[in-house]
């Protein structure tokens, strides 16, 4: 199992909702990977969900049609794939399965080392999100966060300017969508501490956000403790969290897919077999969250 006292929550979480209800997990890419197999015994061990997989190599767009088909008729509660075909395909699906309200689907990548947890997004759909839009990833990576770690979400809008000091296009729109995402946070009765712009150095320090912020007059909010971090765009998103994993060792879970219907969550082709059952479980977390909204 991953090291981190916070996911070995989530891990138990996971297998007590399989204990009052079996998950059910379709894993499409089973012929193709061997990971993905070796990680379905593990599961079953661990009771973290009830694996279903297609045990032909079917061509990807038929495994994709197969795929849309079993969540349709709910034959299954989510699907994981992702390790052997890109991103794409996973995002492919998700798109026909938009949930209400949602503009667009983004994608979240949980990270953690043995002591710390925080989320980065977006990592993987939205190459350029306007204000609006990095609003919105904003608020559905606070609602991640709360759901798989319990604790309030401290977020923020990262940019190549802290609180003014640089210009340019991207720093007025990363100031906009926090203007945008403290409404729509109020309207959702979301609680959060939101603040942005600011480099990454502001949001993981204190005295340098201090610092920073009292250079522009500005009242900083973070104070160097985010745990959700909003990237500007697509781009240095995948870049950070990919140089954070193989660099400081970090894990990585995820592509998760938010603003979706169905469960749907993402692999990286760099999966490790631990990676794949770490994110069943928080694939669980996330169907039994749904299924407690339909009850309601």
């Amino acid at each position: 199992m991953l090291r981190n006292k916070i996911f070995k929550k989530i891990y138990e979480k996971a297998k007590a909702i399989n204990d009052k209800r079996k998950i059910r997990i379709l894993f499409p890419e089973y012929a193709y990977d061997g990971r993905i197999r070796k990680a379905i015994k593990k599961i079953k061990r661990e009771s973290l969900a009830l694996p279903f997989y297609f045990d032909k190599k079917y061509p990807i767009e038929k495994l994709l049609s197969l795929t849309k088909e079993a969540l349709e008729k709910n034959y299954v509660d989510a699907v994981i794939l992702g390790s052997s075909f890109s991103s794409i395909y996973s995002l492919k699906l998700a798109f026909n399965f938009v949930e209400k309200g949602i503009s667009r689907v983004s994608g979240a990548m949980l990270m953690f080392n043995p002591k710390k947890v925080f989320l980065f997004a977006d990592v993987a759909a939205i190459p350029m999100p306007n204000a609006k839009q990095l609003a919105e990833i904003a608020l559905l990576s606070a609602k991640t966060y709360k759901l798989l770690t319990g604790k309030k979400p401290i977020v923020a809008f990262l940019s190549y300017s802290s609180f003014g000091s640089g210009k340019g296009e991207e720093p007025l729109r990363v100031k906009q969508a926090v203007k945008l995402a403290k409404k729509l946070f109020k309207g959702k009765k979301i609680n959060a501490t939101l603040d942005g712009e600011m480099q990454v150095d502001a949001a993981l320090v204190k005295a340098i956000a201090i610092r920073k912020a009292n250079e522009f007059k500005h009242k900083p909010l973070v104070k160097g403790n985010a745990n959700v971090f909003i990237f500007p765009n697509l781009s240095s998103g995948n870049i950070a969290y990919k140089f954070v994993q193989r660099l400081a060792g970090w894990h990585a879970l995820g592509p998760i897919l938010q603003g979706t219907s169905k469960v749907i969550n993402d692999l990286s082709r760099g999966c490790s077999i631990d990676d794949i059952v770490g994110l069943t479980a928080i694939t669980s977390i996330f169907v039994w969250e749904k299924i407690k909204k339909r009850k309601k």
